[in-house]
């Protein structure tokens, strides 16, 4: 096994422990969430599957981008919401429920609206493009539905073990993202630096700080939820975008620098996003107990 295909399985690892880690402590319920409340479904779909792509292409067409970038840009703009979503979202205050029925929702609908939406991009620019349902459903399921299932069905069937078990686990996940996305970075590095310039950052910038906007005033009046589909707009799913990137233009070897460069620069731009949404909620918060505390006195 040479050192490609080490770091492509230690990142599989990573993926599926951390999505099982999430199974461990959510519900089929919660799962579900979404398919029961079509508006807020309806809002998500809107968000990550409409609004961005047409922002991609919108960049795409404004800017005298590489090439590469403007593949890694419709790529990431089709790709479902990533297995790290939850963890980052719920830190940030997400609700679970909210957080894991995206999750699941938007990646079973992808194996639809990715060749949907790849289509309509291929009318629009009279480029070739192609991905089927097919590889995507596969991708989707073994990245994230099964694991997700066998994390539930172990917090069913074995509670205790599962309460024990679900932080480590997503522990060592984060330590072979790590392991795994290093030596990626270190041999992409050079590309990665011929990629800055020309607009390359400023696009890419663009499009994760629209994400975070777009998500944010489509997330409804629950600040939880404005902050779940922020960060799920903005951030994408990097092994589904490689993918759809490969089977288009295969010998295209920058596509895979850019996606990486997004993921750093959407990180980056969204730190200080949650960083206002923590502010805004300890406001409010403050705010709440006063209110209680006036209540309280005056009911004395």
């Amino acid at each position: 096994m040479n050192l490609a295909a080490l770091v492509i399985l230690v990142l599989k690892v990573s993926i599926i422990l951390s999505v099982v880690a999430i199974g461990l402590k959510a519900s089929f319920a919660d799962a579900a969430y979404l398919l029961k409340r079509p508006g807020e479904l309806l809002r998500a779909l809107l968000s990550i599957n409409v609004v961005m792509p047409v922002v991609a292409l919108a960049i795409a067409l404004t800017f005298n981008l590489n090439p590469a970038v403007k593949i890694a840009l419709v790529a990431l703009s089709v790709s479902p919401v990533p297995p790290i979503l939850p963890n980052r979202a719920l830190k940030a205050g997400g609700q679970e429920n909210y957080t894991i029925g995206l999750l699941v929702t938007i990646l079973v609908l992808s194996v639809i609206t990715i060749p949907v939406t790849i289509e309509i991009f291929q009318e629009i620019s009279n480029v070739p493009l192609h991905m089927s349902a097919k590889s995507i459903g596969w991708l989707a399921m073994m990245t994230v539905l099964m694991p997700v299932v066998v994390g539930i069905v172990l917090r069913i069937l074995l509670p205790v073990i599962a309460d024990r078990i679900a932080k480590p686990l997503g522990m060592i996940a984060t330590i072979l993202l790590v392991l795994g996305l290093l030596p990626v970075l270190i041999e992409s590095f050079a590309t990665i630096l011929s990629l800055i310039g020309d607009g390359t950052l400023l696009s890419l910038g663009i499009f994760a700080a629209l994400g975070l906007i777009v998500g944010h005033l489509l997330g409804g009046p629950d600040l939880g939820h404005r902050t779940v589909l922020a960060l799920a707009t903005a951030t994408r799913h990097p092994a589904i975008a490689l993918a759809i990137a490969n089977a288009n233009f295969p010998k295209e070897k920058r596509t895979a620098a850019a996606i990486l460069l997004y993921l750093i620069l959407g990180f980056i731009i969204s730190t200080p996003y949650l960083f206002l949404v923590k502010r805004s909620r300890t406001v409010r918060d403050q705010a709440a107990n006063r209110d209680s505390a006036a209540s309280a006195a005056n009911s004395s």
